[in-house]
């Protein structure tokens, strides 16, 4: 066979594959983009599809950003400012970026005027702590999450984008050991609190 007829079946073949894959498994989502999943504290939890999916930015009445419509940060910031009535000094930046490496255990996360506890920490996760994620292949920018529920044993995350097929509530192991918290996932860099 010729050698161009060989590279067109194979681009033809790659194409096909392809458009089938988007079709079965991105086309046919579970729920609509922007249908309520979940809520926490009233706060409500959209579905967002594909991780990478943007549906514009989201803006307060008083023009606070919140973030990408439906990403993860939208979500937690809007529960921030909603239910604890909360904003954050930089308003920008990716999930991963909430959690800065050059604070230290215990101390002021200057740019989301929030308190940072590394993983692991002396400080004990809590309810409504924002959980950190770092970035991996699939998905540079990181995750972050909201501690929902806490116990000496595990905690529980509600979170808003995991992915097509993804929950909104998910459950980590916590340990303690040596006078540490850590909660038992290998990408979780840390946690934030508002202390009032």
């Amino acid at each position: 066979m010729n050698r161009w007829v060989k590279i067109i079946l194979i681009i033809t073949l790659f194409a096909y594959i392809g458009f089938w894959a988007n079709k079965k498994f991105i086309s046919n989502l579970p729920h609509a983009v922007g249908k309520p999943i979940d809520t926490f504290n009233g706060v409500v939890v959209y579905y967002n599809g594909k991780i990478s999916h943007v549906s514009g930015r989201n803006l307060t009445a008083d023009n606070y950003n919140l973030g990408l419509r439906y990403q993860c940060v939208e979500f937690v910031k809007r529960y921030y400012y909603e239910f604890l009535k909360h904003k954050m000094p930089d308003p920008y930046g990716h999930a991963k970026d909430f959690y800065d490496k050059t604070v230290s255990d215990g101390q002021k996360n200057g740019k989301r005027g929030l308190f940072q506890y590394s993983n692991p920490s002396l400080t004990k996760p809590s309810i409504h702590d924002l959980v950190i994620f770092a970035g991996h292949v699939g998905n540079s920018f990181g995750h972050v999450a909201i501690i929902s529920n806490v116990n000496e044993h595990e905690i529980e995350i509600v979170q808003q984008n995991p992915g097509i097929y993804g929950n909104s509530r998910e459950r980590f192991p916590l340990i303690f050991q040596n006078g540490f918290w850590k909660i038992n996932h290998e990408r979780i860099l840390g946690w934030l609190r508002k202390n009032d």
